[in-house]
């Protein structure tokens, strides 16, 4: 296996940053979402450098239920995950060293997903229409979680630098998505809010804070 509040928040570069710097099968961080992960549509964004290349299998994003993974999101080709064996693939430029920002949307009455890179919209796909995520899991990432939250591989741990996630409970315009790539004003994040989720780290990950 290769988320409107009228509220409003700038998102320029976070004051928080994640590193991890190398694979293990034990580092990870675990975000808290404000409330529980049932979703019928999501639009979910980060910031992401990278230099892991090649066939290896990067693991972005986890929220894992005790049956399944809903959302994960893989590096390399950059692919969404919910609850299925296949997911939502995009031939898109690799990640590298200097920051990418990603957003996935996707809206189970129509299935209609699709990728941000940078502000620039891909292709819109079908996938998983009619599904829901399910609440009850757990938020990590730097890891792929084939448990609830553990049996852990290394060769399939994150390394490399993650902020700004954020998560929406429904699929935000092209336009909002482009001006928060831009540091404009966006809604604020009624899901994962990376100004003020929680933060727990685990084995070697390092949660970086700048002035």
């Amino acid at each position: 296996k290769n988320i409107y509040w009228t509220l409003l928040l700038f998102l320029f570069s976070s004051d928080r940053s994640l590193i991890f710097p190398s694979e293990t099968d034990n580092s990870y961080v675990e975000l808290t979402p404000k409330r529980p992960l049932n979703l019928q549509a999501f639009t979910l964004c980060m910031r992401v450098a990278t230099e892991l290349s090649g066939n290896r299998e990067i693991i972005l994003f986890a929220y894992r239920t005790t049956n399944a993974d809903e959302p994960e999101l893989c590096g390399g080709r950059l692919s969404l995950y919910l609850s299925a064996s296949s997911g939502a693939t995009f031939q898109v430029p690799d990640l590298g060293a200097l920051q990418s920002h990603l957003c996935f949307t996707w809206d189970s009455g129509s299935g209609a997903t699709a990728l941000f890179m940078n502000g620039k919209k891909s292709l819109t796909k079908i996938y998983r229409k009619n599904h829901n995520v399910s609440s009850g899991g757990k938020t990590i990432l730097g890891q792929d979680p084939d448990s609830l939250l553990g049996d852990f591989e290394a060769d399939q741990s994150f390394v490399g630098e993650i902020n700004d996630v954020n998560m929406w409970s429904s699929v935000l315009s092209d336009r909002t998505i482009q001006d928060m790539f831009s540091g404009m004003r966006v809604p604020r994040p009624d899901v994962l809010d990376w100004k003020t989720t929680q933060l727990q780290k685990h084995g070697g990950a390092e949660i970086l804070t700048t002035e």
